[in-house]
């Protein structure tokens, strides 16, 4: 049985698969916007929420229906200059969880989401004030742990890597294509926007990239990228998602940044069984008719089983249980979808 929570703007709803029909719980925190999903080391469950009026909350649940909000959230100092939107993602690697943020920084917590404390080394990086927002604001959106190699994606600053255990940090965008810098301009350090990257846990130097310029690989840990995006029909977009039990890759393409939606209406994953040397439509059972829905960097997640399941700025979810040989729309039908966490 399949259980998926989704995190929309108007709150988070858990659905669980019954026979051939979902059940759906919800909404959960109604009135929040909810950012993130994560799972603490010992199995609680976690989810990120955001208003405009009551700002970023934590909250936590044993059983995905009763959630406890946490009375210390990740924040920023309150007589500095950068505001806590919300967080955008949340990532467990042994005893600690890591939670990427808007305004762009990272924090740490090893009490189980209860209380957070700020990484300086990349939160008050020498390259700090040249740090400018995507579409979506400055945020750190994506967090890799490998031992003492880290990395962490920020849009529009680029992917820095950790080479220290989280104490130091470099920026690691060279190959990146730099969006409106003029022909004879020196490369910058920042002002890549990455919108996604998904690694290789087995070789985790080896890194795939969705940018707002185009979809890119390093086998270097950043150190070099390359772009691959043969058979892809557009290279903007912001889902890049490796199953790691066969080693494909699923891309959702869009457009352009001018244009963020599917490509002549054509929703469609992609996939590539070659390391993103090539790209194809990922199986059969997407829709004929237009198409016109967006697919969000948190709006996406996988078991590493063969099941993948994404949702769309327009509320619909979209699910595969063969890696991608085919596709299934789900029947409910939620508000602007900006998280989904697929549970076992």
């Amino acid at each position: 049985m399949v259980k998926l929570m989704v995190g929309t703007e108007k709150g988070a709803y858990l659905l669980k698969e019954s026979g051939s029909n979902w059940n759906v719980t919800g909404p959960l925190f109604p009135g929040w916007k909810v950012t993130a999903f994560g799972t603490a080391p010992d199995g609680t469950r976690l989810a990120a929420t955001a208003s405009n009026w009551f700002g970023v909350g934590v909250h936590r649940s044993e059983d995905l229906e009763n959630w406890q909000q946490t009375d210390e959230p990740p924040a920023w100092p309150e007589d500095g200059d950068r505001k806590m939107e919300q967080i955008w993602t949340f990532d467990t690697t042994g005893d600690r969880i890591w939670a990427g943020v808007a305004q762009a920084g990272l924090f740490i917590s090893d009490d189980g989401g209860t209380t957070w404390a700020p990484i300086d080394g990349l939160n008050e990086h020498r390259t700090r004030s040249e740090w400018q927002p995507g579409f979506g604001g400055l945020c750190a959106h994506r967090v890799k742990i490998d031992g003492d190699h880290q990395w962490v994606a920020i849009s529009a600053v680029g992917v820095f890597r950790s080479d220290d255990g989280g104490a130091g940090w470099e920026p690691r965008n060279d190959g990146v294509d730099a969006v409106g810098l003029p022909e004879d301009a020196p490369r910058p350090e920042v002002g890549y926007c990455v919108h996604c990257v998904a690694h290789d846990p087995n070789d985790p130097m080896r890194i795939w990239r969705q940018d707002h310029s185009g979809v890119y690989r390093t086998s270097d840990g950043g150190d070099n990228w390359e772009k691959i995006e043969t058979g892809l029909p557009a290279g903007f977009g912001f889902v890049m998602w490796r199953d790691d039990s066969s080693g494909r890759l699923f891309n959702v393409p869009l457009t352009a940044d001018a244009n963020r939606v599917p490509v002549d209406g054509q929703l469609r994953a992609y996939r590539s069984d070659n390391d993103g040397d090539s790209w194809e439509v990922a199986g059969n059972g997407w829709h004929e008719s237009p198409q016109f829905d967006n697919v969000l960097r948190g709006a996406f997640d996988g078991d590493n089983e063969g099941t993948f399941c994404f949702g769309t700025t327009g509320g619909r979810l979209w699910m595969t249980r063969d890696n991608g040989d085919s596709w299934q729309e789900l029947d409910p039908s939620f508000p602007r979808i900006g998280a989904v966490q697929l549970l076992p």
